[in-house]
């Protein structure tokens, strides 16, 4: 696949999930071979679909940047960039169905190539984002946006540097600018929300 295709293009969602085959991980005292799964065994030849399976309900009481190594090493798993977008939209896919009440001008994320609407929840100092998108990527972006930020309280979201973030993960690179600054957009209104949660504290 071209770096123009991988940049202007969603991958069609009937299309097989790529496989991790650059990379490997092995449990303490397992043969190499496979990745680790939740249960301890070893999956061999692991695609997208299982990783995001595998990770979309990441603990949000692991610290943000624990959690940003895990996507890291899941990318570097996956290789190459159509893995990786491809990995991306499968975690839009696990994204909880978004309740038409929240599907709001309000909650409309400006800026983005596609609609977005994120609405938050704010328990116990905490803020709890669902979002939904009409684009399978878009979609995948917020939901991987979601890994990182839902679930933490206003001080760790405005203390995540973000574009440090996903310039690790070399995400931005691999999206058109328009996908890039709609990105971007999410971050901004994710940290909006923070913002405002610690004014009424």
């Amino acid at each position: 696949m071209t770096e123009q295709a991988a940049r202007g293009a969603e991958p069609s969602r009937t299309r097989e999930s790529p496989k991790a085959h650059t990379r490997q991980r092995r449990a303490p005292g397992e043969p190499s071979g496979g990745i680790l799964g939740t249960d301890g065994t070893v999956v061999v030849n692991a695609g997208a679909a299982y990783l995001a399976r595998m990770n979309a309900e990441s603990s949000s009481s692991d610290p943000i940047d624990a959690v940003l190594a895990e996507l890291v090493e899941e990318f570097d798993l996956l290789g190459d960039w159509e893995g990786r977008i491809e990995y991306v939209i499968e975690l839009g896919r696990d994204l909880a169905p978004l309740a038409d009440a929240d599907r709001t001008d309000a909650n409309k994320v400006p800026g983005c190539a596609a609609q977005v609407w994120l609405a938050v929840r704010r328990e116990g100092g905490r803020l709890y984002f669902l979002a939904d998108s009409d684009s399978a990527l878009s979609k995948g972006n917020i939901a991987l946006l979601l890994r990182l930020y839902s679930g933490r309280s206003a001080a760790e979201i405005l203390t995540f540097d973000a574009r440090a973030a996903l310039e690790r993960l070399g995400l931005p690179s691999a999206l058109t600018r328009q996908r890039a600054n709609g990105l971007n957009a999410m971050v901004g209104r994710i940290r909006e929300a923070a913002l405002t949660a610690v004014d009424r504290q």
